[in-house]
């Protein structure tokens, strides 16, 4: 099918959104009003420029409370219809989009409404546009897909067909299995729209809260396969209103509306020789973890490493990158960034793929910015992507002899036999913090090019106010996501990014560190009081993780997560260690206000 997107959806003027669309791969848009009513250029200037991208103009819209009403509104109506339907024609549009009536004139009356939009279609037909009618969820007496359907299918007019709106049929708690018995030349356009569930008039929901499949709770695919067969063979086209989109680069809009619709297209049968992204290879965990830093902060990142019990294993041989080691856990420490920042942050991770070409294929299918990287002789050709708040992403494989392992590119600085071991075996899982407002970019981002799926929901207590959270799971890779569930605020922004490892024996490992004089983040007296009440560990074990600023956390299931973490190096980085037991797949949510207050005491 086409896709297409709605000019609403994207921020800036009209020839910037147009542009953007193109330039990620869009058959088409749909043209909104006001876009045009602001554009300084004549319609037939923006159909030269359009048919210029390659694009076409697949819905004008919205012609807004046209049916259902008195004949004199009904013909003050159609001469508002002449008028737009001579401006398609100067655009070249085909589809005009008609809202179902929202007005205190609209009257309920079934064979009006459909004697009235019959009478428009005719009027259409003359200027060879075709008219599609959606039941918007407020309509003030057509809030309905099927209604709708009922209307149109009483009318009778070749040129009139609906629209559907997945959020307006998802909100409304209807089934949309019934769209399967609408024949599928009768739908004349599909709009696609996810949202979060929230508790709030369906108008205010639609206008500040939508956003593109995937990155909601609205079942879009399962819409979506009721779409497919009922026949329906037109676009698929991205209809979202928020209050983020409309302030964000409308390139960087449009890449992640492009990808959403990629990603939802998994789930349905390809056409025959249509071509899919290669299925996510199976991800074995994370290579390394690489924090950049300047050389003046360089010394507190070296001190919390080796305060964990990592040593400096090997120097790159071309760059100023040092590997750090333990076990399996690797972290490279770049020291490239800008002098006098004392910034410290997780600059890149590298996952272990089963197959890091096939990974590096559906990175770019799935429209990741590729970053060029340049290998000198002998060294690990690497596929370097950016995620959505910078932070580079590796394919590769560790194992000697792989043309992607990058551990050759680095000279041994001491030998297995002169390595410390704290316990330490390999990385557990990475957080990073978003600014506000990519949020749903940045999981859409993991789940469609890494193939993780969601495992955790929380809300979070920050330093500077709850965040939102969500942690992403595949084979052995675990990213946590956070960002402000509000913009601004009276505090400085802190974001934070942390790379946690795995232990055996937490016990053991934080023993061994404080008696090397490692200092970790101290924990309240009143939290282990208040784990002691929750939870019956025995005083004894109590006593222990009180003693050792060690948090614990427990599951339905019985799983159980133990965690410590280190004061904060520079201005954004800090380090965790956990240890599992049972099936426990979380993060300890539920333990981040007792680790961000102690935080912000020091």
């Amino acid at each position: 099918m086409r896709r297409s997107i709605a000019t609403v959806s994207l921020a800036g003027p009209l020839e910037e959104k147009l542009r953007a669309a193109a330039a990620v791969g869009f058959d088409g848009v749909e043209l909104f009003e006001d876009d045009l009513v602001c554009c300084p250029r004549s319609p037939e200037e923006v159909a030269a420029i359009v048919r210029d991208l390659g694009l076409t103009i697949d819905l004008y819209q919205p012609f807004r409370d046209y049916e259902a009403v008195a004949p004199d509104l009904h013909e003050r109506n159609l001469r508002r219809a002449r008028r737009k339907l001579e401006v398609m024609g100067r655009l070249g549009a085909s589809t005009m989009l008609v809202c179902s009536n929202v007005s205190p004139s609209a009257v309920e009356d079934d064979a009006l409404a459909a004697e009235q939009l019959r009478v428009l279609a005719e009027l259409a037909a003359g200027y060879g546009v075709r008219v599609a009618y959606e039941a918007l969820a407020w309509g003030r007496h057509v809030a309905d897909y099927l209604h709708a359907w009922r209307i149109v299918e009483g009318a009778g007019h070749p040129n009139l067909g609906v629209c559907i709106d997945s959020f307006h049929v998802l909100t409304q708690g209807v089934d949309a299995i019934g769209i399967e018995s609408i024949p599928g030349d009768r739908i004349f356009f599909v709009q696609l729209a996810d949202a979060p569930r929230l508790p709030m008039h369906v108008l205010h929901w639609s206008r500040h809260h939508r956003c593109f499949p995937g990155q909601g709770d609205l079942d879009v695919q399962r819409l979506l396969r009721h779409v497919t067969a009922s026949g329906y063979a037109g676009p698929l086209s991205l209809e979202v209103f928020n209050d983020v989109f409309r302030q964000i680069d409308p390139l960087r809009t449009a890449r992640d509306g492009m990808r959403s619709l990629l990603a939802l297209e998994e789930s349905r049968r390809p056409a025959a020789g249509a071509r899919r992204p290669p299925p996510p290879p199976a991800l074995n965990g994370f290579a390394f973890a690489e924090v950049a830093t300047d050389p003046e902060a360089s010394g507190g990142v070296a001190r919390a490493l080796a305060g964990l019990g990592f040593v400096p294993a090997a120097r790159h041989r071309t760059k100023p990158v040092r590997l750090w080691q333990q076990g399996q856990a690797r972290v490279l420490v770049n020291t490239n960034a800008a002098a006098g920042t004392n910034r410290v942050r997780l600059a890149a991770l590298a996952v272990e793929t089963g197959d890091p070409l096939a990974s590096a294929e559906r990175a770019r299918a799935m429209l990741a910015t590729e970053r060029p990287r340049s290998a000198g002789p002998g060294e690990a050709v690497m596929t370097e992507i950016a995620a959505p708040d910078g932070t580079s992403i590796f394919f590769c494989r560790t194992a000697a002899g792989d043309a992607t392992s990058w551990i050759g590119d680095f000279e041994p600085e001491r030998t297995r036999s002169e390595e410390a071991d704290a316990g330490l075996c390999r990385i557990d899982h990475v957080g990073l913090s978003h600014p506000f407002g990519t949020f749903e970019e940045a999981a859409l981002f993991y789940r469609s090019v890494l193939g993780l799926q969601t495992v955790e929901l929380p809300e979070l207590a920050g330093l500077n106010g709850l965040r939102r959270a969500e942690t992403l799971a595949g084979g052995e890779v675990r990213i946590a996501l956070d960002t402000a569930l509000v913009a601004g605020g009276p505090l400085p922004s802190v974001e934070l990014q942390h790379v946690a490892f795995r232990t055996s024996d937490i016990f053991a490992f934080a023993r061994a560190v404080r008696a090397a004089g490692t200092q970790l983040l101290p924990i309240p007296a009143n939290y282990y009081d208040d784990l002691e009440a929750r939870f019956e560990l025995g005083s004894e074990t109590i006593a222990s993780l009180a003693d050792l600023g060690i948090l614990y956390d427990r599951d339905d299931r019985g799983g159980e997560l133990f965690h410590l973490y280190t004061p904060i190096v520079g201005r954004g980085l800090f380090f965790e260690v956990v240890q599992r037991a049972g099936r426990y797949s979380g993060l300890g949510a539920r333990n981040v206000p007792v680790r961000t207050a102690a935080q912000r005491e020091r």
